[in-house]
């Protein structure tokens, strides 16, 4: 067991024996003085793991000697111990950041774990994350061996997310290895279970079904639509529920997390079908039917989501909502800054829809920069860019403005995004798109079934180009690559983030109602 050195600093330190002794029979050396100045003296010449000063000593008071131990080593605890209960003095030492406080009398408990809350911390959060986690364990597996409905698997993939994140937490790796080999579990039962539902899904009227994309702003935006209280619906492609849990805690400083749920978004899970059918409420099929000026089809060049404004104010008009309502597309810096600066003007309306590319330009950018991917090299780095870009962002500075004031906050995205890592041989002609998680297009190569095949479009309320149109779309951690250029296939995007298919990660994706705390 490690031995943990510990400078404690007491005008009265005689008094202090039986603590000292206390702690040196559990394994502590402790190295006492009875003034500030020998205190920072000695912390600047010897390695001392952490450092008791007691606030009120003569000459160099503790707040003097922590100021000072602080400038030499920033990183060092410190637990403040004093008789003084006044407000600002705890004030004052909390500001110069130390990572305790006592006062007094102390016994020897409670110094016993002030110093276990600081230099055991990160051994005991292990073993028990490792104890729950174990336990967990064994209720997910026996869970894969059910027939679980669409509510259970969107709690089994909240589970994994959570477990992932404290794992991360922890910074515990041998336990995470068995936590993505499970993951690996889920997503290879979910896909089995995506395949034998999904087409009853979109026909059947009485199957289980979860909600989906086309039914999104029906379900749940129109109705949280009051008069005199602004909704901002935001909309960051890409967004997987784990980012989300990791950018909550910053908004939590801003809002009220009113409700937190998941969707499922439809086939393909791009931006092009999923987001189109979000704000138009129709499938793709529907779409491209009663809309053809608005739809653009995979063979055309230009954007597929130019209109999403135009198919919004067609869906308010369809339900017969006669409400004011803004839409803004952030593709660049500048445009989040323009929209920041101009966001009081958005509160007379009574919908202000904010699409953010951010998050999908990232994963994009990784495949495509190399700079990039060794930025964000797996799940946590991605993780913790996706973090940081939001803090920073001005979609941050805009979310600021508006908890100043009375207005709802919903974010959500139109789907998520999964690290692919094993190829999967497929033969198209030219017409056949890019994507690497869904293929669309005549006579279609592969073979097995370790794919999701829609043969009639009409089923899946796809469009179709010709009569033998079909639509292939990879699961799990699967990507698409062509037979005659393999290798670089292979190469270029193993480990990258993909999008367009089936799995737990692009599938099941957040819907999050938010309210001011300010307001």
């Amino acid at each position: 067991m490690q031995r943990y050195t510990i400078l404690w600093a007491d005008d009265e330190i005689d008094l202090l024996k039986p603590h000292i002794l206390f702690l040196q029979q559990r394994g502590y050396d402790i190295t006492p003085v009875n003034n500030g100045s020998d205190a920072v003296e000695l912390s600047a010449q010897k390695h001392f793991d952490i450092v008791f000063l007691d606030e009120h000593m003569p000459g160099m008071s503790g707040l003097e000697a922590l100021s000072q131990i602080k400038n030499n080593k920033p990183n060092l605890p410190i637990i403040m111990i004093t008789k003084n209960e006044e407000e600002q003095i705890m004030e004052d030492a909390i500001g110069a950041k130390i990572d305790d406080y006592l006062i007094k009398p102390i016994n020897p408990s409670q110094i016993l774990l002030a110093i276990k809350k600081i230099l055991d911390n990160k051994r005991l959060v292990i073993e028990k994350t490792n104890h729950n986690y174990q336990q967990e364990f064994r209720k997910i597996s026996m869970a894969f061996l059910d027939d679980m409905n669409h509510e259970q698997w969107a709690d089994i993939y909240k589970k994994l997310v959570f477990w992932e994140l404290q794992m991360e937490q922890a910074d515990n790796r041998d336990m995470g290895e068995v936590l993505e080999m499970q993951k690996v579990e889920a997503n290879l039962n979910f896909c089995r279970f995506i395949k034998r539902n999904y087409e009853s899904w979109l026909n059947n009227t009485g199957a289980d079904k979860p909600l989906l994309s086309h039914q999104l702003m029906k379900k749940k935006v129109f109705p949280e639509l009051k008069p005199g209280e602004p909704t901002f619906f935001i909309l960051v492609d890409n967004l997987r529920f784990d980012q989300w849990k990791t950018i909550e805690p910053v908004l939590a400083e801003y809002f009220n997390i009113d409700s937190e749920e998941t969707y499922y978004s439809i086939l393909p899970t791009t931006t092009a079908y999923s987001r189109n059918a979000i704000f138009s409420g129709m499938m793709p099929s529907e779409m491209a039917k009663t809309h053809p000026d608005l739809w653009v089809g995979e063979d055309e060049d230009e954007s597929k989501n130019n209109f999403e404004d135009d198919f919004l104010a067609k869906q308010l008009r369809k339900n017969n909502l006669n409400i004011k309502f803004s839409y803004n597309k952030i593709k660049k810096l500048e445009e989040g800054r323009d929209l920041a600066d101009s966001i009081n003007n958005l509160f007379h309306n009574d919908l202000n829809v904010i699409v953010y590319n951010f998050v999908d330009m990232l994963s994009h950018a990784r495949t495509d920069m190399a700079m990039v991917r060794e930025l964000a090299p797996d799940e946590s780095a991605y993780r913790s860019i996706t973090k940081s870009w939001f803090i920073h962002s001005p979609l941050m500075d805009i979310l600021r403005k508006i908890s100043d004031k009375k207005a709802k906050v919903i974010i959500t995205t139109d789907h998520g995004t999964i690290r692919v890592k094993r190829p999967f041989k497929i033969v198209g002609d030219k017409s056949v798109n890019s994507n690497l998680r869904y293929k669309q297009g005549k006579n279609l190569g592969f073979s097995g079934d370790k794919v999701f095949e829609a043969p009639k479009p009409e089923r899946f309320f796809l469009p179709k180009t010709n009569v033998s149109t079909s639509y292939v779309f990879a699961i799990e951690d699967q990507f698409f690559a062509y037979p005659n250029n393999y290798n670089y296939y292979v190469n270029f995007y193993k480990d990258t983030f993909q999008h367009g298919g089936v799995s737990l990660e692009e599938v099941i994706i957040p819907f999050i109602l938010l309210s001011s705390k300010n307001a």
